[in-house]
């Protein structure tokens, strides 16, 4: 009985999880939609939403979303300034993410001054 009701919790674990990863895609998704120039169509290039804290019921975590290609960042990524007159997702930020070689170029950089 303790084990049909153990399966039965991570079942259910299982399926608010998916659900929720469901929903994070979709929200990143619109987000690119809202900085994207009308003939792209970049919400194709999500390959993948993290979430960087816990989840806590009604809380905001901040997400990273990791695109396809390259190309899909620099549309997104010149285009985010769209968000600022988006009164819906006036709170969120985008940032790039940098890797090992342009980190190591900054961390040289900020020794030097």
């Amino acid at each position: 009985m303790i084990a049909e009701c153990h399966k039965y919790e991570e079942e259910r674990k299982e399926k608010v999880m998916a659900n929720i990863e469901r929903e994070e895609k979709e929200l990143a998704k619109t987000i690119i939609k809202q900085v994207q120039d009308s003939t792209q169509e970049l919400g194709q290039e999500v390959e993948e939403v993290i979430r960087l804290a816990r989840f806590s019921e009604g809380g905001r975590r901040p997400m990273k979303v990791r695109i396809r290609f390259q190309v899909a960042v620099e549309d997104i990524m010149a285009g985010k300034g769209k968000l600022a007159d988006d009164t819906e997702h006036k709170d969120i930020w985008m940032k790039r993410d940098m890797n090992l070689e342009e980190r190591e170029k900054g961390e040289s950089a900020k020794k030097l001054s």
